[in-house]
């Protein structure tokens, strides 16, 4: 292949490659070299697979007319499997996340590299989506309903299978038969580009550039987007993909009319289904071929399921597959492959019994309660009646009694310990529950002073509710 990469080079160029360089591949068969010569560089492609071939080749040549930033094609041999495209360099969206990312954040040449991609992304689906060749696509036309189903099983068998986690098999293929019937519902005129990444997209003098979009088909305007901001390690802060989506559909609303209540009823299954379609694949490679880049990915993924499990609710009835990320949530073996490393949030809450003990919500029913009611209560008092465990004077009454210091320390060794064990597991998150009567003074005093215990000590994430006080006030607590 490198002989004939050379050939085609000297056809093209008029020139010899003096040098031909293996790069490292990517998750395909694809064998990918860099060949330069005189002064010119340029990457060639050697791929048995000529059906990808056309539809990458169809695809660039359509995507460089309508002005999108996609590399050129220099010259093709088909018949060979080989071609030459113009190379965009080493440096891609992910690898320039992940240098320039610190414990604070991402920073903002980074974000406005991402806020590009974003922009640019509606002018493929849409723009040039309106007169692209869909005959070429491989290996179908649109993400139908078989394409939906490959990916779900591809997951079920690769993912499940192999990190054993139990399922029903016939009640998880009827949840999957009803999910991909549920977004078939969307508007699917689009042009999908399908893996739609970090990974694909170059950096080139601070502009984003595009590639890897062979697999592209008909197909909603969701999955890309969810793509990109659901990229399990890139690991997007929450607030920041909740950014990039809103830019994302104020630019498809320049080129199309998007109804946008009706794009995010179904947006979280295609971030459903994409994060699926990934986890099979890292089982895939991963699990069954141990590759390593691979593995590292599936906390992440996990962490971005139990996101959605809190966070997204689908308006359709899929039990089963609920099942099955709750089991995934709770496994301590898939969040410790790799090495990374996931922010803990403990949730600290106060409540009343009379209400009942609060739900833990994130997946994996981690956490404690602690009962209150013995301590001494200031509520009997008429000074304090109408306080709370905030203010200064009950505050002040709680600290110098010895049994609200001896009851907080036990509670903080106990948590300390689930705290630095659930870290060291990439566990995400942990819950806390102070009950008392009322709701109003011992539980919110307690919950106040571990909240600020762990902030010191960790640094980890903490976010206080005081329940009761939320109903009293109709707002939530800060």
């Amino acid at each position: 292949m490198e002989e004939a990469l050379k050939t085609l080079y000297q056809s093209r160029f008029g020139g010899q490659a003096d040098s031909v360089v293996l790069l490292k591949g990517d998750g395909s068969a694809r064998k990918i070299f860099r060949l330069s010569g005189g002064g010119r560089g340029v990457i060639g492609i050697a791929n048995s697979d000529r059906q990808e071939n056309a539809a990458f080749l169809e695809f660039s040549r359509h995507f460089r007319k309508c002005g999108l930033p996609v590399p050129e094609i220099y010259a093709e041999d088909r018949e060979k499997g080989i071609y030459l495209e113009e190379d965009l360099g080493d440096l891609s969206l992910f690898q320039l996340l992940s240098e320039r990312r610190t414990p604070e954040g991402i920073p903002e040449d980074v974000i406005r590299v991402y806020r590009q991609a974003v922009e640019t992304l509606p002018k493929f689906q849409i723009s040039a989506g309106k007169t692209l060749d869909y005959s070429v696509c491989y290996p179908r036309a649109g993400f139908d309903k078989q394409s939906m189903m490959w990916d779900l099983n591809h997951f079920k068998y690769y993912f499940l299978r192999l990190s054993r986690i139990p399922f029903n098999e016939q009640a998880l293929e009827d949840d999957f038969e009803r999910l991909a019937d549920f977004l078939l519902k969307a508007d699917r005129d689009f042009f999908l580009y399908r893996d739609f990444q970090s990974r694909n997209i170059m950096i080139r003098g601070g502009a984003p550039f595009f590639i890897d979009y062979q697999g592209g088909r008909k197909g909603a305007l969701q999955y890309d987007i969810a793509s990109l901001v659901s990229d399990a390690k890139a690991d997007l802060p929450f607030e920041l993909r909740r950014d990039l989506l809103d830019l994302y559909l104020d630019a498809a609303s320049a080129l199309a009319r998007v109804d946008r209540a009706g794009f995010m009823k179904y947006y979280y299954g295609y971030v459903y289904i994409r994060i699926l379609q990934a986890m099979g694949t890292y089982g895939l490679r991963g699990l069954h071929e141990r590759k390593s880049l691979f593995l590292q990915s599936i906390p992440y993924a996990v962490r971005n399921i139990e996101f959605l499990l809190r966070n997204a609710d689908l308006p359709v009835s899929l039990p089963a597959l609920m099942q099955v990320l709750q089991r995934m949530v709770g496994s301590s073996h898939l969040r410790q492959f790799g090495a990374a490393s996931l922010t803990l949030t403990v949730r600290v809450h106060s409540f009343s019994y009379r209400d009942g003990i609060p739900q833990d919500e994130s997946g994996h029913g981690g956490g404690f309660v602690f009962d209150c009611r013995a301590l001494p209560n200031p509520g009997k008092y008429e000074t304090y009646s109408k306080r709370t465990g905030t203010d200064p004077e009950v505050v002040e009454f709680l600290r110098k009694e010895p049994a609200v210091e001896r009851f907080m320390a036990r509670a903080r060794d106990l948590v300390d310990q689930s705290v630095e064990d659930y870290r060291k597991r990439n566990f995400t998150h942990l819950m806390v529950a102070f009950g008392c009567t009322g709701g109003q003074h011992r539980s919110v005093y307690c919950s106040e002073l571990l909240a600020r215990h762990l902030r010191e000590k960790y640094g980890v994430a903490v976010e206080v509710r005081h329940l009761e006080l939320e109903k009293k006030q109709g707002a939530p607590a800060s």
